[in-house]
């Protein structure tokens, strides 16, 4: 039986430093668990740009279609900011995620018990906390045409255009449903039916294949303002929360700063079935390139470690390993290890981008 295969794409800024911790706990699955991959390494982004004169070569494509997932670190920097939109660093992260077709987005929002006081809410509101945001992640309105800068008259006009099929919403909901089975069974749909059109649609198509299809799961609808508010005042009470591309950007990120750290935060973007019947995926963190740490070894690598850790579980049917590396960074967070973003008030023991990522291994010796 084939090793699983694994396209790694590091990117630019703290891209490498972090996706180099990641490496190591590649290295350790082999040698302490005798599970082995076939790793590769490619260019994305501005790094990409440098070499090609593209974010993203059509080699690196292929390359990411016919793995069984995409890890990637971060991608941007300001040395780039003057290019041709067609060609900025983020045009090959959306490159990958539109051919691969990897339409539902999961952002996981969990607070770390040893990590509530960093959040921004009360320690009660956030301790606990184990939500997961799911984004449609191909359509709506960040694709949608006609799009572009015009001119009417003696002005210029913006316009994009938020536009979903019932297919894109139908298919995104069945991700959510999906999810929420394995974990509370529950659903929160989140859109603006209230004033959009399509969120009216949205809102159908969402209810419609709960009815048909899922009807085990508990659905909930919520427009996407009150969501944002809902967050802030008592996040717990959600589970899943399902929404379309640009409702799901600003709440994940809202979401996630309940954490009190990027740095924490992983992701999936998963598409359909291939041959294998595992989804077609990418993983990266949630947080940027951070161009003015980079080098610097102030990077915290949990976030990527952790995406690395959902790889194992929706992409490699490995949950029990998964899990493995999720409680070698809860204990080391309950040990006091500190990256630089997280270091508080009540100190803790300051470690290196390096160093966080020996500390993990150390966690995972023990658990073995």
């Amino acid at each position: 039986m084939a090793n699983p295969s694994l396209l790694i794409l590091a990117g630019d800024g703290i891209g490498p430093e972090v996706m180099a911790e990641v490496k190591k706990i590649i290295g350790w699955m082999g040698a302490k668990r005798g599970v082995h991959f076939d790793v590769s390494e490619d260019l994305v982004g501005g790094c990409a740009y440098d070499k090609h004169g593209t974010p993203l070569h059509d080699d690196t494509m292929a390359k990411a279609q016919a793995v069984d997932a995409v890890l990637l670190g971060a991608v941007g920097g300001p040395k780039y900011d003057v290019l041709d939109f067609s060609v900025k660093p983020e045009r090959g992260l959306l490159r990958l995620r539109k051919e691969m077709d990897l339409f539902s987005n999961l952002r996981p929002a969990q607070c770390f018990d040893a990590l509530a006081d960093f959040s921004s809410l009360k320690k009660e509101v956030v301790a606990g906390l184990d939500i997961v945001i799911v984004r449609e992640l191909t359509s709506g309105v960040y694709f949608g045409e006609p799009r572009g800068i015009f001119k009417e008259g003696n002005e210029r006009v913006g316009i994009n255009t938020q536009r979903y099929t019932e297919s894109e919403i139908a298919r995104v909901a069945r991700s959510a449903f999906e999810l929420a089975r394995k974990r509370n069974n529950k659903v929160c749909s989140m859109e603006k039916a209230n004033v959009m059109e399509s969120g009216i649609l949205w809102r159908e198509v969402v209810q419609e294949v709960h009815d048909r299809e899922y009807p085990d799961v508990a659905l909930t609808h919520m427009y996407a303002d009150n969501g944002a508010m809902q967050l802030c005042r008592w996040p717990k009470q959600f589970d899943v929360i399902v929404t379309d591309n640009l409702f799901g950007d600003v709440l994940s990120d809202m979401a996630a700063m309940l954490t009190g750290s990027l740095g924490m935060l992983p992701s999936a973007s998963l598409g359909l079935p291939m041959a294998n019947g595992r989804p077609k995926a990418l993983y990266e963190p949630v947080h940027g390139s951070a161009p003015d740490i980079a080098g610097q070894g102030k990077a915290n690598p949990i976030a990527c470690i952790l995406s690395f850790a959902m790889a194992l579980r929706y992409s490699f049917g490995m949950g029990e390993d998964a899990t493995r590396v999720e409680k070698a960074v809860e204990k080391v967070l309950a040990d006091g290890v500190r990256t630089a973003d997280l270091m508080g008030p009540e100190g803790g023991t300051p470690v290196s981008t390096t160093q966080m990522g020996d500390a993990i291994i150390a966690a995972l010796d023990a658990s073995l």
